[in-house]
């Protein structure tokens, strides 16, 4: 088996597949679209870890600038940049809950700076004990639910009900509110996006003003993603987004996202050609993530992929001219579920490998 180091230089079309495939140029071009929407705003960015889970390629997020900090979506994803050194404002974007938690939690304190999202007394109480005891300080961020249904306390006197319930602990420290607009990110219409995520994240911005009303301060409202951040990130009092996807993209958040190019594929064999039109590829549903819809084949937008079930084939239609051994560059609809199935990226330019990233935070969904 090849190592990282080998597969340097090779030709895309010599590689062993399936594999995760990083159009260089593409992400770089993405890196500095999104940055430069930033440029001289009051509202910064904090790139979203879960979309890649790479350390290397959340370093090139931070060095594009106009940058905050990082996201986490979990406690596991925060150890691993804690660990790798150099991100010294992290943000686990989730509730964390229960003694082997916080023994974690408190350690990855030590490391670097934390802020956690609580919905509950009972998170504020937990955390506050934990951090105590172990000598360390956490932010918190109480999070609201501006539409979602998900996690959060509702917006206005709840919120601030639960502010106060932190301000003037030990081990804990009122950082300010997460509201994330979820609900209005697959929205296709630009203008109905727009007014959702408008009257959405009013409803945080309001209790930020009820909260300061009180005397506490809000240092920061946090939230957005990489297709609402346009609206977003230039509202008054809203003062970080949570974009990921943008690194990488996807073909369904292209369709919301234009501007960005699509650079990440999973690189496939053609394995048979069972018949006129018809080829099947070396991977299925345990290499690519489908939340969204099937996978497509880049830049040939004629072939089909009907049904996206069998764990290990794809069957392409349309395709009259394939032949086995054939490469086969295809484009997931979910671009953060795919990158959570591979341990490394292949990245590339001009058809051949120039880096190889590894994917540190695959699998830690705890």
């Amino acid at each position: 088996m090849d190592t990282p180091r080998n597969l340097i230089g090779q030709s895309l079309d010599d590689l062993d597949t399936p594999c995760l495939t990083l159009n260089l140029t593409a992400c770089d071009k993405n890196l500095r679209t999104m940055s430069d929407a930033f440029a001289g705003k009051a509202c910064k960015l904090r790139p979203h870890f879960k979309n890649h889970k790479c350390v290397t390629l959340a370093r090139k997020q931070l060095a594009a600038g106009n940058c905050v900090g990082i996201t986490c979506a979990k406690l596991g994803e925060a150890e691993v940049l804690a660990q790798a050194g150099g991100f010294d404002d992290l943000l686990i974007a989730n509730q964390v809950v229960g003694p082997a938690k916080m023994a974690r939690l408190v350690e990855a304190a030590r490391k670097t700076r934390l802020t956690v999202a609580v919905d509950h007394p009972c998170h504020v109480d937990e955390i506050d004990a934990a951090a105590t005891t172990a000598g360390v300080v956490i932010d918190l961020l109480v999070e609201v639910d501006i539409g979602m249904g998900r996690c959060g306390v509702q917006p206005g006197e709840p919120a601030l009900d639960l502010a106060r319930r932190i301000v003037g602990r030990r081990g804990v420290r009122f950082r300010g509110l997460q509201a994330y607009e979820g609900h209005a990110v697959y929205t296709d219409d630009p203008a109905m996006r727009r007014d959702n995520v408008t009257r959405s994240m009013n409803l945080a911005i309001q209790t930020r003003r009820l909260i300061e009303q009180t005397g506490i301060p809000v240092e920061v409202v946090s939230g957005g993603s990489s297709s609402t951040y346009p609206t977003t990130g230039s509202l008054d009092g809203v003062n970080e987004i949570q974009s990921g996807t943008y690194a990488t993209m996807d073909w369904r958040y292209q369709q919301l996202a234009p501007r960005f190019d699509l650079a990440l594929t999973v690189l496939t064999t053609v394995i048979s050609t069972p018949a006129a039109g018809r080829a099947v590829l070396d991977v299925g549903v345990k290499g690519i993530g489908a939340e969204f819809g099937n996978p497509r084949v880049l830049h040939e937008p004629e072939a089909e992929i009907p049904s996206f079930r069998s764990e290990e084939h794809t069957v392409v239609r349309n395709v009259p001219a394939w032949r086995i051994g054939r490469k086969v560059h295809l484009v997931p609809s979910h671009a953060c579920t795919t990158c959570n199935l591979y341990r490394q990226f292949i990245v590339h330019q001009d058809g051949r490998v120039v880096d190889v990233w590894p994917i540190e935070g695959s699998g830690r969904l705890a």
